[in-house]
């Protein structure tokens, strides 16, 4: 099995609850909350160990909040490599309203990273050992990292010969792409603000991902499309695959869960195909479920099954 790594910059505690009713100028009397590691990369490495894939998660951690996050991971049995930070770990905060079973997702913007602080997180994944193959960075930038950071970071990746995968936003992302990434998690918006195009559908999208496939600077684009599912991009291939229809109760966390199931099978030496496969279920499946409680692995593999029933079959050679 393949070693991976996932680095966070921005984590979180992700505190959640249900609330009778949520209504202005009244006390509102809400459930137990649950508490939860947050932040894209922790998340990726939480949704990993649910599959039987063991990863080494390396993230900030400042305060006492950092403390407990350290303690949510260690109580998950993920494999720890904390950066020490003079601020504070973020916290968010997710409330269910349960008259309407809206969801109400409030995220805190996380604490300005000292520049000594970066330079510790490069160390650190310069002396990781054995050198990951598989490096997923995820999440967004904490205030006072510049996007160039996220392009250091897949310029290391590539010196050391690990295949990264990125899934964040904007100049980061832009910033990893100029460096040259294996596989990228775009949205529609990432998409078209990486190359330039004023909006992008799912007609467009495919070629504007070989774009970047073609200058060199990715191997696999999966764009994703929400409740729509995804769409692969490669070299030779591209297909929509479409997300099966499930009850939704939270989208938060869908995102890691999908790229976790992609990187799942591609460690396990599946064809990319199968990989989108697996993240498109496991996303799906993370939808499922209340608050930031992820995916049930039973769930994932009964979407994971039923998606591969309805793969296309390949052209039979003429």
């Amino acid at each position: 099995m393949k070693n991976v790594v996932t680095i966070t910059l921005n984590p979180a505690i992700d505190k959640s609850t249900v609330a009778p009713q949520i209504v202005p100028d009244h006390k509102i009397r809400c459930g137990t909350p649950k508490f939860e590691a947050g932040g894209g990369g922790i998340n990726v490495a939480r949704a990993l160990k649910r599959l039987g894939l063991d990863s080494r998660a390396v993230f900030t951690a400042g305060g006492p909040p950092g403390e407990v996050l350290q303690q949510l991971l260690t109580h998950e049995g993920i494999a720890l490599q904390p950066v020490p930070t003079t601020a504070w770990t973020r916290e968010n905060f997710i409330v269910v309203d349960a008259s309407n079973n809206q969801q109400y997702r409030f995220g805190m913007p996380g604490n300005r990273l000292l520049e000594e602080e970066q330079e510790q997180l490069l160390a650190t994944l310069a002396g990781l050992s054995p050198v990951p193959d598989v490096l997923v960075a995820s999440g967004s930038l904490p205030p006072g990292v510049a996007p160039e950071f996220m392009g250091r970071i897949a310029h290391w990746a590539r010196s050391v010969g690990a295949r990264l995968i990125v899934d964040t936003s904007d100049k980061a992302l832009q910033s990893a792409v100029n460096e040259g990434v294996y596989l990228l998690k775009p949205n529609l918006g990432e998409l078209s603000r990486l190359v330039g195009a004023e909006a992008l559908d799912t007609e467009s999208a495919a070629d504007a991902a070989r774009s970047i496939i073609d200058a060199g600077k990715c191997e696999i684009v999966v764009v994703s499309l929400g409740a729509n599912g995804a769409y692969l991009v490669t070299k030779d291939e591209e297909e929509h695959i479409a997300a099966p229809a499930v009850r939704k109760r939270s989208t938060v966390g869908a995102g890691d869960s999908m790229v976790a199931g992609m990187v799942f099978a591609l460690c396990q030496g599946r064809p990319v195909r199968e990989a989108v496969r697996l993240g498109v279920a496991c996303g799906s499946a993370a939808t499922m479920n209340s608050g930031t409680e992820l995916f049930h692995p039973a769930d994932a593999e009964k979407l994971f099954q039923w998606l591969l029933r309805t793969m296309p079959r390949p052209e039979p050679a003429s």
